[in-house]
């Protein structure tokens, strides 16, 4: 855009010496072009600095929820602007030449309003969508080095074109480099909706796509490029991953289908007839060259309407009332587009809460050291800004004497910087960094000695700020887990036992009973507590589902209670689902001789996210109708799922009770009300309505309930996580 003006401010020169006498040809002056080019890259620096000030006031959970927000809104402005340059790419040099010729008939200050606009636009997507970038990577240098390379390559290709060294198709240029802004844009989202599954305004943070970072190192310089290239990370979710794809496949075919639209004839597609006689035409292809090329010597009414026919290839970028009024006032339209951002800028940061509590402080970690820089603190609202020097990836941690967590970051990468914010009392406070595999390293112990009365609540701007929490232990978590295993064995007992009496049942051709032995037996698999496959391949061949499977329904790999539930309500004879029935049970007899063992129930430190998953996994898979293979237990399945929900909650209950006193007795209570809501569901009879049978009202009530109750749930994990240094 910026070579397009500039060549097009030297032709209108041309243009005009054509007719000018000798004493007064006019130069081609560039400093307007230039001066409201440095509006808008001022206007862009301050849209930043605004961005990352008034993100740092923010509690750790608001800023991934802004961070989240702005990279869905960058994703989407960029994604328009793909779509608006593949339309407008061919006649964008006709439309900004003309709008050049216009205002350089009206004065200096209205080329500078006329440059500003139009790479203002520009500017502001631009900036957006690097802070963007730059926090999906980490908040690291890097992004900005990229950007710094790039514009640089930018500059010196517009003075390239500018002296005419090469010449430029705008149109096949953007095409090319748009596939892989698209690429881009795609992990750009991906990033953000994981950001808004942090700050909990998305469900699924617990379902996991992948997790590649047992197996590989992100700091690796071959991991470090695929992220930056893709913005992709080892670890992400499954609506990360279904994000990432769709969004690839929507607006990839979507673009190439685009541009096979053949030009429309008329003024929006073509240079006028006037435009093209005059200096200011443009070439067929919307080539950007700086040389005027010969002209006619146009008279001053020829140039006017040659400049008013230039612009019709699209809107006016300066309504001529504005322009007439800056046309006598060049340079003090200058100043105000300089200053006028930088200034408002300057007030918006300086209004905001961070002022009003203690400075933010940097410490850096290292290979051997944990944040050595930190050797004093004030009480109040404080901030740090970690940074990562020590090579690996990693969590850090600030405690207070007890032990307790007041403010962490879970995952910093390695040549990253993060912010970790928390409120200081009176108490001393020690920062831990575990990075890798590496010994746990502590900073030395600092003491404040005034401040706030504790730590939770808000500070002064009204931020909240995180809540203190004491580790856990696995030492603390096994009881309550090996007492979970006990009463998951005793359901798997029960489960065996039904899956026999189904057996038998099918073997005297009693389909009936079968049915009714069905739904036993599929809620004595939910009270177990596999919630979202968390027993494996074990629990797959229990509870397994067709989909993904080669034959679907057909397929040999279908196994288990859900292949009984299609072939009992899908009218498959009774010597059919016998050898169904035996290897149910088989595979019931493995997860009972395997339970104990990490891959089902033997990890202590999975029991607080279970808690949650339980009822994650009902309102995934069973009140959607997802699992629905006939039977339509929908609502008793979730039942069962309360059930077992409450005996977990109440083995959690004293590690909870001493972290967030009334939280147990909350979901408790929620329990009862989705309960009651599911038992509403039966019909008169006692049999449980499926999900088409039940009305509206009461489907509104259960799913009312499940959301609260899994609002409450959330808090589960993260209270009762386990940090590296345990």
């Amino acid at each position: 855009m910026v070579t397009i003006l500039l060549a097009a401010v030297r032709k209108t020169a041309a243009t005009r010496a054509a007719t000018a006498t000798p004493a007064t040809v006019p130069t081609a002056s560039t400093a307007p072009i230039w001066l409201g080019v440095l509006g808008a890259v001022t206007l862009a620096g301050a849209f930043a600095a605004v961005l990352t000030f008034s993100v740092r006031v923010l509690s750790s959970q608001g800023q991934e929820a802004v961070g989240g927000l702005l990279s869905v809104l960058a994703v989407a402005l960029v994604t328009a602007m793909i779509f608006w340059m593949r339309r407008t790419a061919r006649t964008l040099s006709a439309h900004l030449r003309g709008e050049v010729a216009r205002a350089a008939a009206i004065g200096a200050g209205a080329l500078t309003i006329t440059a500003f606009l139009s790479v203002g636009r520009e500017g502001l997507e631009t900036t957006l969508f690097l802070w963007t970038a730059a926090k999906a990577s980490g908040q690291t240098a890097a992004p900005l080095a990229g950007a710094a390379i790039g514009i640089a390559a930018a500059v010196a290709l517009c003075w390239l074109l500018y002296r005419r060294a090469i010449h430029l198709n705008v149109g096949v240029f953007f095409n090319r480099t748009a596939l892989a802004l698209i690429v881009i844009a795609a992990g750009v989202l991906a990033y953000g909706l994981g950001d808004l599954q942090d700050a909990g305004l998305l469900p699924g943070q617990a379902w996991i796509a992948f997790d590649l970072t047992p197996h590989i190192d992100p700091g690796s310089w071959w991991a470090s490029i695929i992220t930056g290239v893709t913005e992709l990370s080892p670890k992400m979710t499954v609506l990360q991953v279904a994000a990432w794809l769709g969004y690839l496949a929507i607006v990839i075919p979507a673009f190439v289908t685009a541009g096979r639209a053949p030009a429309a004839a008329g003024p929006a597609s073509a240079v006028p007839a006037q435009a093209t006689a005059s200096a200011s035409a443009v070439p067929a292809q919307a080539t950007a060259s700086a040389e005027p090329e010969p002209a006619a010597s146009p008279t001053p009414a020829t140039e006017r309407a040659a400049a008013m026919s230039a612009t019709e290839s699209g809107p006016p970028l300066v309504p001529g009332r504005w322009a007439r009024l800056a046309g006598s006032r060049p340079w003090a339209v200058a100043v105000v587009l300089v200053a006028v951002p930088a200034l408002a800028a300057g007030a918006t940061i300086v209004a905001l809460p961070v002022g009003k509590s203690a400075a933010a402080a940097a410490v850096t970690v290292s290979k051997t050291g944990c944040a050595p820089e930190w050797t004093s603190a004030a009480g109040g609202t404080q901030t740090f800004t970690v940074d990562n020097q020590s090579g690996l990836a990693g969590e850090v941690d600030l405690d207070n004497a007890s032990g307790a967590v007041v403010g962490e970051i879970e995952t910093i990468g390695p040549g990253t910087s993060a912010q970790l914010t928390a409120t200081l009392g009176t108490g001393t406070y020690t920062f831990k960094c575990a990075m890798g595999s590496r010994p746990v390293t502590a900073s030395q112990p600092v003491t404040v000695t005034a401040g706030p009365a504790g730590q939770t609540g808000t500070d002064p701007s009204g931020a909240s700020t995180p809540v203190a929490v004491k580790p856990v232990t696995v030492a603390e978590l096994t009881s309550p887990n090996t007492k979970y295993q006990a009463y998951a064995a005793a359901q798997l007992t029960q489960l065996a036992h039904d899956v026999a009496t189904i057996g038998t049942e099918l073997r005297h051709d009693d389909l009936a009973a079968a049915k009714r032995d069905w739904l036993n037996a599929q809620q004595d698999w939910e009270r177990v507590g596999a919630s979202y496959d968390s027993f494996g391949d074990l629990g797959l061949a229990v509870d397994g589902l067709p989909d993904g499977l080669e034959n679907g329904v057909s397929d040999k790999g279908f196994t288990g209670l859900h292949r009984l539930e299609y072939g009992l309500w899908h009218g498959q004879p009774a010597s059919e689902l016998v050898p169904v029935a035996e290897t149910l049970n088989k595979n019931v007899a493995k997860v009972r001789q395997n339970l104990t063992s990490d891959d089902l129930a033997g990890d202590p430190t999975q029991l607080p996210i279970r808690a949650h998953e339980i009822i994650e996994d009902a309102l995934r898979d069973h009140l959607s109708g997802m699992d629905d293979e006939g039977g339509g237990a929908a609502f008793a399945e979730t039942y069962a799922d309360t059930q077992v929900d409450r005996v977990v909650l109440g083995y959690l209950a004293p590690l909870l009770d001493t972290r967030q006193p009334g939280l147990v007795k909350t979901a408790d209570s929620e329990l009862t009300t989705l309960q009651q809501a599911l038992l509403a569901t039966r019909n008169q009879e006692g049999e449980w309505l499926s999900l088409t049978a039940a009305s509206l009202s009461q489907r509104q009530h259960v799913d009312a309930a499940t959301g609260q109750l899994l609002e409450t749930l959330a808090a589960v994990p993260d209270l009762l996580e386990v940090p590296p240094a345990h």
